[in-house]
């Protein structure tokens, strides 16, 4: 593929299945996005890999190309930030290590949070949350977060994070995840390409968001999400702009959780702007 079109391809580089927090599995994930089109998928569970040999039989059961994916996450100046990793080598020690060890606070943190939520008058949540976790360890504000949906106590997860899990309400606890460069390393040394995640979500000031990604682009990042589920249409532009700015190379995925929850389907965002760089440009020979 000539790079003059490679930006035509419709890729999908951005999901969750039911091995972190979406709630389909694999298989059904890539039946989806071949439905819609997706030439190129990524299943990018979150700081997990467990699904990535499932999805790449998957993706080739379609017909579809794939490239390794997980969506790690980092703190970076007080704020939960996100870094996709594509492309890598899934059997690297030192990533499957790192991501271990992110998993590992998930639990007790959610333990904190069915307390605070007790304090409020909603006993059980922990024990309520369980069954909508695909994996154990990887326990989330989602899954508290469709518990109370489902138990009557707010009308839509919206509400849930508005009333209980944001910061300063009953149930929200705040978790130490990796650094930033920790996750870049991660990433980078295993092979694949990391980029930054749906960068209009952190609410950054100007100087924060120079900060992220002069730092991100001086540990070896090489990417930004600049067509995401949850971008506007001016801010397509102005992370274009980003990515000529800073010298990085463009993604695109929905961000697609669940066919209930989320607001953009596999496969249907536009494609890339032609004064970008792929993602995939950088990832040829990674592709499978």
């Amino acid at each position: 593929m000539t790079h003059s079109t490679s930006h035509l391809l419709n890729a999908d580089l951005h999901c969750h299945s039911v091995v972190s927090d979406g709630t389909l599995t694999p298989e059904d994930l890539a039946a989806r996005a071949k439905a819609n089109g997706v030439e190129l998928w990524a299943l990018t569970d979150h700081d997990e890999i467990g699904g990535q040999a499932r999805a790449l039989a998957a993706a080739h059961a379609q017909g579809m190309k794939y490239l390794t994916g997980v969506e790690i996450s980092v703190t970076f100046i007080g704020h939960t930030v996100h870094i996709v990793g594509l492309g890598f080598d899934v059997n690297n020690a030192a990533l499957a290590q790192g991501l271990r060890d992110t998993r590992g606070g998930r639990t007790q943190r959610a333990r904190e949070m069915a307390e605070g939520l007790a304090k409020v008058g909603i006993p059980g949540a922990f024990e309520g949350a369980l069954p909508y976790v695909g994996n154990p360890e990887l326990i989330s504000r989602t899954h508290f977060a469709r518990f109370l949906v489902e138990s009557g106590v707010c009308k839509d997860t919206n509400e849930v994070f508005r009333k209980y899990l944001t910061e300063g309400k009953p149930g929200y606890v705040a978790h130490r995840w990796a650094t930033l460069r920790d996750a870049v390393t991660w990433i980078t040394q295993a092979g694949g390409v990391a980029v930054v995640a749906h960068p209009a979500r952190y609410k950054f000031t100007p100087n924060e968001e120079f900060a992220l990604f002069t730092e991100f682009k001086g540990f070896g990042g090489q990417g930004v999400e600049v067509v995401t589920g949850s971008h506007s249409a001016a801010e397509y532009v102005s992370y274009a702009h980003t990515a000529r700015e800073f010298g990085l190379a463009a993604s695109r995925g929905s961000d697609f959780h669940s066919p209930a929850e989320s607001h953009t389907e596999l496969g249907t965002l536009p494609l890339l702007n032609s004064q970008l760089t792929p993602v995939w440009d950088l990832l040829g020979s990674r592709i499978q």
